[in-house]
């Protein structure tokens, strides 16, 4: 599994309590309901368009809900100014599904680049920072090339970096196997598993690799509907015969969701 689990007493780092989130359209999200345990590894599974990017974003407060609480560490993020706001996303490390390097920066200036943002630390100390988070990672040897000079898998490993150089108590990953064949996904799989060992924060991960989730969920939440469908540890998934849970799974379409894509291409 992916985390150390946390002291049963201790209250979720990130909470939901029926957030509603809509754009043009039905809502993405309809008075959802989530808890992120502490310290634990929480990924978050549905089809495209569910809302799962949506809710990494409510969580720090790039996105308001239109109802409902948001909070982390117990503080209601949807009611935070934006300089409180900062606050909160000092302790979090975030990995976006493309990386957002910074084209023009090689990796040290990529990755020190919230080091010279959030600290005092003076040139030299930023150095070792640099390097530390790139030996952990394996990729010390790329420190002075430039995103365009990376494969796909150095550019996952240099924003990984990038986003645990603070050792933030909390991590959210957006789809972070996209792109990777099945080696270097598994890779990616056990970087995150190494990371959880090692640092313990709490971490969720959206994705739609379900070998990754089963490698490092300890909690895993089906979203459907803007709503979670099913939830809990992976064991559930695997013995779950509910047919909505089965198809996502095993990657076949329901017969209701065949009539859907059937009525789209007919109109």
């Amino acid at each position: 599994m992916g985390g150390s689990p946390s002291h049963p007493t201790a209250p979720p780092l990130i909470a939901f309590t029926a957030v509603e989130k809509a754009f043009e359209g039905p809502p993405v999200l309809d008075s959802l309901d989530m808890s992120v345990p502490t310290s634990q590894t929480t990924v978050i599974l549905g089809p495209s368009g569910a809302g799962k990017s949506v809710m990494l974003k409510l969580m720090i407060g790039l996105l308001r809900p239109d109802a409902g609480e948001v909070r982390f560490a117990n503080e209601r993020v949807d009611l935070m100014s934006e300089r409180a706001l900062f606050a909160v996303r000092r302790r979090v490390g975030f990995l976006f599904q493309q990386g957002a390097l910074f084209d023009s920066m090689t990796v040290l200036e990529n990755i020190a680049f919230p080091l010279r943002e959030h600290t005092d630390l003076d040139t030299a100390a930023r150095l070792t920072c640099v390097r530390d988070t790139l030996a952990l990672l394996g990729i010390d040897g790329l420190i002075d090339r430039l995103p365009a000079e990376l494969s796909g898998g150095q550019r996952k490993r240099v924003a990984l970096a990038r986003a645990i150089v603070l050792r933030p108590e909390c991590m959210l990953y957006d789809e972070p196997t996209t792109g990777l064949d099945p080696i270097r996904s598994d890779v990616v799989a056990k970087l995150l598993q190494m990371l959880q060992r090692e640092f313990k924060p709490t971490s969720v991960v959206v994705t739609h690799d379900i070998p990754l989730a089963f490698k490092v969920a300890d909690q895993m939440l089906l979203l459907r509907n803007g709503r979670i469908h099913l939830g809990g540890p992976p064991e559930i998934f695997t013995k779950s015969d509910d047919p909505v849970v089965r198809s996502f799974l095993d990657g076949h379409a329901t017969e209701e969701e065949l009539r859907a894509i059937e009525s789209e291409v007919a109109a």
